[in-house]
């Protein structure tokens, strides 16, 4: 009996404890003119192996994504997706959940990609942060030159690198 509540206590645990991940995000889509046009763009999101959740603001032409759990996001891959149904990214505000990630000079890993924290004065991090993807086709061209302007990367031995700020 004594193994068995064991069991259970170490069973709960693992299933609660908390992994890190992009949680959800807010996507900004411009030039959508109408309804079909968000839907065909919602249609083609969908098709992503990680979203699990769409809710269309069509006012605010934005689409609130909730990712599915344990499957690496690709912000490259959404961006394909709008663009393929004949739009673009205007912008992409996500949330990341630090639970067991370490951040250092402002860099973390994950998915096979590199995120680089632009205004994060090296901070420490827990729980779900915000941040905003300032890279060209992710945000408009005003905000991706003022921080970018300055940025130098060494280059990543795999993925891709994105650039944050919260």
């Amino acid at each position: 009996m004594k193994s068995l509540k064991i069991f259970i206590i170490i069973f709960s645990l693992s299933v609660t404890a908390a992994k890190a991940q992009f949680t959800k995000a807010e996507l900004q889509v411009s030039g959508l003119t109408c309804a079909l046009c968000a839907k065909s763009t919602e249609k083609a999101l969908r098709t992503l192996p990680f979203v699990g959740e769409i809710k269309t603001d069509l006012i605010r032409n934005t689409y609130l994504i909730t990712f599915k759990n344990d499957v690496p996001v690709n912000f490259e891959q959404i961006s394909k997706k709008v663009q393929g149904s004949g739009f673009s990214v205007n912008s992409l505000k996500a949330t990341f959940n630090f639970a067991n990630t370490k951040v250092a000079e402002n860099t973390f890993n994950y998915g096979g990609d590199t995120y680089h924290l632009l205004n994060a004065a090296d901070k420490s991090f827990t729980g779900d942060v915000n941040f905003t993807v300032v890279d060209n086709g992710f945000a408009p061209k005003s905000v991706s030159k003022k921080y970018l302007g300055q940025v130098t990367d060494a280059t990543p031995a795999s993925g891709r690198v994105y650039h944050l700020a919260i």
